[in-house]
This record gives structure tokens, C-alpha cells and sequence, in this order.
């Protein structure tokens, strides 16, 4: 148990390492098969009810996936295939959960992750049956292994790459609150829109109903009853007018009869002379004395004879 240190001055690069080219060499070959060509990258499900997640069952990597799925999505289920994520036969086991998982449809989305490492711990990412075993998958896989800057095997194979497990989890689920807000946003954009739609048909109804009326038997009888109503109301004010235009006229002309009226005359002391025959006298000297005459007064008659003619001066 021995501790020791070591003061460098200085240091170069002797090679790139023999795992170095072996990735580089595998990159390269899977490259030209097409095992990184996006035509054969396989979509991530919008909503996905199960995740499965192959990683450790020990450290942080699961625990971030898990708060991070459930912040986002309360009702995901998260089903955990422990795998060994560095060591000698990990690939072998990640091969055999991948393998399981598609044959059980245990999911609908895969993440592969564990945390970061050296070249030498994340070695199990670059081996090839798992790179074989991610591009076989029916099961869309999200490879998320090491950090930010670190580029596996895996991760271009894989249909997608997160640069964190946290990351992956937030591609793989979706925001419930951000969907619940799109809905609800929609829905609303939708209820102006069919209540838009609501008062137009409402208007065009409305249109449709004044032009019916205006059409209609009876509308039209309504219309000519009123028209009935207003000729007859005319007609009686022009009969009034005429009636007190007539009586107007009447008490002018009954005045102007009373001034010529024998009666009125009567009433002011004249009376009415006439003959046996009924004939008016209105000339003395077409009378003899003793001839009979008849007198009418304004009340009464008097019956008299001539006693005495004079001239007519």
C-alpha cells in the first residue's frame, strides 16, 4: 500500500494505442457496410408507455434516467435490464439484453448508457456483436454512453445519439406538461375557430330566414293586408277632408239661403199674396176690388178681399 508520485517535465505521444486502431479499424469497416447510414435509423416513438433501459443497477446513470423520465412523464414505466457496462464479457451481455428485449417486446424504446470512463472502460460500446446486436434491434435504440465528447461505436450505430443518460431520457420521453399546455392550446385555437365557424352559419342562417320571410305566402299576405289597412286608413282621411270640405261648403251656402229665405222675410214682418188661382201678386193693378185673396204670413194664413186698389205710383 505503497504511494508514490511522479513530477513530469515534459512528454510526448509514443503511438495511439493498439485500442485505438482496433476502434478506428471497426469504425471504418462497419462505416462501409452502411451500419451508420441514417436510411436504416429507425424512428424514436413520440409517446412511449415503456422504457427499457440496459445499464448498471448500481451508480448514477439509472438514477438520473429515473428522475429525469419521471419529472417529464409521470405515467412512463421504466423497465431496467442489469448489464455490466466494462469488463471481460460485457458485450456478450449486452448483446444477450438486447437480444431478450426484442424477442419479449419487453419496450418500446431501448436506452444503452452507463457513465464516463477511459477508452478501456467503455470498450464493451465498441465491440462489434454489440454494434451488430444495436443495428439488428426491431426496438429503436438511444445510446448514451460516456460524456459529452466521447464518441463510441455504439453511438453511430445506435438511431440515436444523447451526449449524457440524462440527455437520453429526455429524448426518450416526452414533456406530459408541455403536451397538456399543446393541448390545451389547441384546443382552445379550436374552439375559437368552430365558435367562429358557429357565428357565420348563425349569420347565414339569420340571412336565410329574412329572405324566406321576404318570400314567403305570408310574408307577402301581411305585406298586402298592411298595404290594405294603409289604403283604407287613407281613404277615410281623405272622405273626412272631403266631408268637412262639404260642410264647410254647406254652412256657406246655408247662409247665403238663409239672406234669401221668403221665411226669413217672413219673420221680419212680410208675408205672401196670392191670387184665388195660387198665382203670386206682386202687381195691384192685376186686382179688382171684391176679388178674393190669400194672405201667408210667417204663422198662419188670412183669407181677405180687395176693398180699395191704388196705382201703382
Amino acid at each position: 500500500d505503497g504511494v508514490y508520485q511522479i513530477y513530469c517535465n515534459a512528454m510526448k505521444q509514443d503511438g495511439v494505442g493498439d485500442l485505438y486502431k482496433a476502434y478506428v479499424e471497426l469504425k471504418n469497416k462497419l462505416e462501409k457496410e452502411g451500419l451508420f447510414d441514417k436510411k436504416y435509423k429507425k424512428g424514436i416513438p413520440y409517446m412511449p408507455k415503456c422504457i427499457g433501459v440496459l445499464t448498471s443497477n448500481t451508480g448514477a446513470v439509472i438514477r438520473d434516467i429515473i428522475n429525469v423520465s419521471t419529472r417529464r412523464n409521470p405515467n412512463v414505466y421504466i423497465k431496467l435490464l442489469p448489464v455490466p457496462v466494462q469488463g471481460k464479457g460485457a458485450a456478450e451481455k449486452i448483446v444477450k439484453a438486447i437480444n431478450l428485449m426484442n424477442e419479449n417486446k419487453f419496450c418500446d424504446v431501448i436506452i444503452l448508457a452507463r457513465g464516463g470512463g477511459s477508452l478501456e472502460d467503455l470498450w464493451p460500446f465498441n465491440e462489434e456483436i454489440v454494434a451488430r446486436a444495436i443495428f439488428a434491434s426491431e426496438i429503436p435504440i438511444i445510446s448514451a454512453v460516456g460524456h459529452e465528447t466521447d464518441f463510441s461505436i455504439s453511438d453511430f450505430v445506435a438511431d440515436l445519439r444523447a451526449p449524457t443518460p440524462s440527455a437520453a431520457a429526455e429524448l426518450a420521453v416526452f414533456d406530459h406538461q408541455a403536451a397538456v399546455a399543446e393541448i390545451s392550446a389547441k384546443t382552445a385555437r379550436m374552439n375559437r375557430a368552430l365558435q367562429q365557424k358557429l357565428d357565420i352559419a348563425k349569420l347565414k342562417v339569420n340571412q336565410y330566414q329574412t329572405k324566406l320571410q321576404y318570400v314567403s305566402p305570408e310574408s307577402r299576405l301581411h305585406e298586402h293586408r298592411r298595404y290594405a289597412v294603409d289604403l283604407e286608413e287613407k281613404l277615410y282621411r281623405q272622405m273626412e277632408q272631403v266631408l268637412t270640405e262639404k260642410k264647410h261648403r254647406l254652412a256657406i251656402l246655408t247662409g247665403q239661403m238663409e239672406g234669401v229665405s221668403p221665411l226669413k222675410k217672413l219673420s221680419q214682418g212680410f208675408s205672401y199674396v196670392a191670387d184665388e188661382t195660387g198665382k203670386a201678386v206682386t202687381d195691384a193693378s192685376t186686382v179688382k176690388v171684391g176679388d178674393p185673396l190669400t194672405v201667408h204670413l210667417l204663422k198662419g194664413t188670412l183669407k181677405a178681399n180687395v176693398t180699395e186698389v191704388f196705382d201703382n205710383e
